[in-house]
């Protein structure tokens, strides 16, 4: 699909990565963006149409549903990350990950695909991650969320194929977030992760890989588990 005239919404606008999709939207020609996040006052982008909305509250998904009815292009940037031991942590962290990443991306994703459809077709871009393939110490309960968000993506992109909807699996290491503060790594500017989703929208492309990580990552999983995580390590 073409964005230059395109209706979008984007997920968790008001920061990072949700934030650089927004903008470049705009500079993309969108007709409108709908900006959302659970703190809209947050939002500080000019010429978007602001939303409220919480993924986890399915009053608050159908409530955008029904403002934003003319929508082509949804984009399913919002989620959140908690450290900690699946195994002796606290598991509330875990379960907050999986009903955000996970239950909150797929409730969006069934809210919005009707919508999509009555206007024609669209697309939908699910950001993941290049955990959806691996696991890290303290990040088990988020891997685990979005690797089950990325099969998700998988199942519901042959179920709206036919609807003329195209759906974009996300995926990159890290990138130069709010969310990655403190990592001692290499990170992506999330412009360049905007950009590299969008040029994946516009060809129609299942999956995006942004970086070198999440593509090494993803060519290492024919091999054997034991090569991954030394390479990795």
């Amino acid at each position: 699909m073409d964005i230059a005239g395109s209706v979008a919404l984007v997920t968790g606008s008001n920061r990072g990565i949700g934030r650089r999709f927004v903008t470049e939207l705009l500079e993309r020609g969108a007709t409108r963006v709908y900006a959302t996040a659970r703190r809209p006052e947050l939002v500080d982008v000019a010429g978007v149409e602001v939303l409220p909305l919480d993924i986890t509250d399915q009053a608050s998904v159908d409530a955008v549903a029904a403002a934003a009815a003319d929508v082509t292009l949804l984009v399913n940037n919002a989620g959140i990350t908690a450290s900690g031991s699946l195994l002796t942590g606290d598991l509330d962290g875990a379960r907050r990950e999986m009903d955000t990443n996970l239950w909150g991306t797929l409730a969006m994703v069934r809210a919005f695909a009707p919508v999509i459809e009555r206007n024609g077709g669209g697309a939908i871009v699910n950001v993941l991650s290049a955990l959806s393939w691996f696991a890290a110490p303290g990040a088990g309960g988020y891997a685990a969320a979005k690797a089950a968000e990325w099969n998700m993506t998988n199942a519901v992109r042959l179920e709206l194929a036919p609807k003329g909807i195209s759906v974009q699996g996300l995926h990159l290491g890290a990138a130069d977030t709010d969310m990655m503060a403190g990592y001692d790594g290499p990170m992506t500017d999330p412009v360049e992760v905007a950009r590299a989703a969008l040029d994946g929208v516009e060809r129609g492309v299942a999956e995006v890989l942004v970086d070198d990580w999440s593509r090494m990552v993803k060519a290492a999983l024919a091999g054997e588990p034991e090569a991954l995580y030394a390479q990795i390590a």
